[in-house]
């Protein structure tokens, strides 16, 4: 990554490090903006007030997190001056830091750390330990404070517990007359792998056996990752060498040093799979080289950065609400939402399924969701973590309107349901019309051109041009795919129609005439394979409704299926045309 200038790399940094899905704010006046804040800031200090004071842990760290960047972007977007939501530690957390906690920057991917280290030497990778940030002060030696992280500036007090935690050295071997560490109290586990096992809600463990007023078990569990000496040796191995000799090597076993993204990338995976004595939440970049410790303060630290690994799910805000038609009637629900990277997928939206499922869900636009991927990588709607205050339901369609013998014609409130129609008549297993997209379509219908399911066959080359915008060449190839599907067999037809018979039904119709399928009564569809009792009377009604008798006279005028000489005469006048047009 050489070659790139300063300011094109510095905006290129503040673009990769802000979150993904901050682009966009909510359309909200200035009051409900203010009343929205308030609202979430309330639940975050109430989450925090059990989780520091009581250690109570009363909502999943995932979601707590991304209800904390949610509350930060609603602020940046409408009072960009106030300071991002920082925890606020009650009653004794008012202790303040020697040195300030800077927190480290978010890389969004591979790319955005490459040029963060462009330019950079002596980088080292440690892995991102999840559990809870503290501070250890020794003043001639002996350990006189440690601290919470708090808000980076100041803590809570937590030196009573430090002689009930094995793992911290209560006096170190030195002639300074003050060393401060950072780092991460972290719950020790037996061969954790963070791909299969996730995250264990550690991080509350951890809180709540500090947060105790009593003795747990769980103290004798825990251990300390140093990851910074703000003051300390010039080199990263000179620090890791002298904790390693103060009994605090954990992070020297676990520190390595890297040249460039590549090598990040491969700890990054091998941490992933493999097992560790803690529970990770991705990488952290290090350069050796960082200012004297007076000069940190929090969110300013440019020497380290980190790059987590993608969580299961993922938080998105709602936008919108959309119902569309199945071709058969059926109405579901999608989410449009603010794009997230999912896995290597942009998500967009996700589909919730039936309206009574939405319903009960309760969810409209600016709500917050966590997605997933399912089977075959599509999106899954997981929970929904915060609902706005100010709550407008969009209107669903008029289930009862729908069927599948419904919107066999164009009208506003069919549109969704016959451009679905299309769209399956398209399948190459149906009519094998290739290269039509549903855009296609669309134009085609809001433009008139398309009045009903089959109205397409009606279309000249000029027509098509004109409705979708091809060229000549572009609508000559369409027309012609349009009438090749003349050729195809009464079955196929039938089956664009959208009725109700099985796939195996349909192999075995015999090649009839239109008329033949009209007379059949329920005892000769119970003949086909597949078709019971029940879905014989439907289909014997299906084919006496005149919306579909409508449709097969249309199709009987086109001479389709080309079974028979006069309908053989129009594919051959057909392709013969389409050959001179060609030419």
């Amino acid at each position: 990554m050489k070659g790139f200038g300063w300011p094109l790399f510095a905006a290129f940094l503040w673009i990769a490090t802000w979150p993904a899905h901050s682009a966009l704010c909510p359309v909200w006046t200035p009051n409900r903006a203010l009343e929205e804040i308030q609202r979430l800031q309330q639940q975050l200090q109430h989450w925090d007030e059990a989780y520091y004071r009581q250690g109570q842990h009363l909502v999943d760290d995932a979601d707590y997190d991304a209800l904390q960047q949610r509350l930060n972007q609603w602020q940046h977007c409408f009072n960009p001056h106030q300071p991002a939501y920082a925890p606020h530690l009650p009653g004794n957390g008012e202790s303040l830091h020697p040195v300030a906690h800077t927190g480290v920057k978010k890389m969004r991917d591979k790319l955005a750390l490459a040029y963060w280290m462009q330019g950079r030497r002596d980088l080292w990778v440690q892995p991102k330990v999840d559990g809870i940030a503290v501070s250890l002060v020794y003043r001639h030696g002996r350990l006189v404070s440690l601290l919470s992280r708090g808000d980076g500036l100041r803590g809570e007090e937590w030196l009573a517990k430090a002689a009930w935690i094995p793992a911290i050295p209560l006096n170190i071997e030195t002639g300074l007359e003050e060393v401060v560490l950072q780092g991460e109290l972290f719950l020790t586990m037996n061969g954790h792998q963070q791909a299969t096992d996730g995250g264990k809600n550690a991080r509350s463990q951890v809180a709540g056996a500090m947060m105790s007023k009593q003795r747990v078990p769980l103290l004798d569990s825990l251990d300390v990752f140093v990851w910074a000496w703000p003051d300390g040796p010039a080199t990263m191995t000179e620090r890791l060498e002298q904790l390693s000799r103060w009994g605090l090597g954990v992070a020297a076993k676990w520190s390595h040093s890297v040249n460039d993204d590549d090598d990040v990338a491969v700890w990054r995976d091998r941490w992933f799979h493999a097992p560790l004595p803690f529970v990770t939440d991705g990488v952290v970049v290090h350069q050796s080289l960082r200012p004297a410790g007076k000069n940190w303060l929090p969110g300013e630290g440019t020497w380290a950065v980190a790059w987590k690994y993608q969580p299961p799910d993922v938080s998105a805000e709602v936008l919108s609400v959309d119902f569309p038609v199945g071709r058969t009637g059926k109405i579901a629900v999608v989410l449009n939402l603010q794009p997230v990277q999912l896995d290597d997928k942009t998500v967009r939206r996700v589909n919730v399924g039936s309206l009574r499922r939405w319903q009960e869900s309760d969810i409209v636009a600016g709500d917050v969701i966590t997605l997933s991927l399912a089977g075959q990588g599509i999106p899954r709607l997981e929970r929904v973590i915060w609902r706005v205050a100010e709550r407008h339901y969009p209107q669903p369609p008029d289930a009862s309107r729908y069927t599948p013998l419904s919107c066999y014609t164009f009208s506003a409130e069919c549109q969704k349901q016959l451009l679905a129609k299309l769209r399956w008549l398209s399948q190459k297993s149906v009519l094998n019309i290739p290269g039509v997209e549903r855009s296609t379509w669309l134009r085609l219908l809001e433009n008139g051109s398309v009045i009903n399911l089959f109205s397409w066959l009606t279309l000249t080359p000029q027509q098509i041009a004109a409705a979708t915008g091809f060229s000549p060449e572009r609508a000559n190839q369409l027309w012609h795919r349009f009438n090749l599907t003349r050729q195809q067999p009464l079955r196929r037809w039938v089956d664009a129609l959208g009725v109700s018979l099985p796939r195996k039904a349909l192999n075995t119709l015999p090649d009839q005439q239109w008329e033949s399928l009209m007379q059949r009564d329920a005892m000769g569809w119970q003949a086909l394979p597949g078709v019971g009792v029940a879905l014989a009377k439907r289909l014997t009604e299906q084919f006496r409704d005149a919306r579909l008798q409508a449709l097969i006279a249309f199709l009987q005028e086109q001479g389709i299926p080309a079974s028979s000489m006069i309908g053989m005469g129009v594919v051959e006048n057909r392709q013969t045309e389409a050959q001179a047009q060609r030419q």
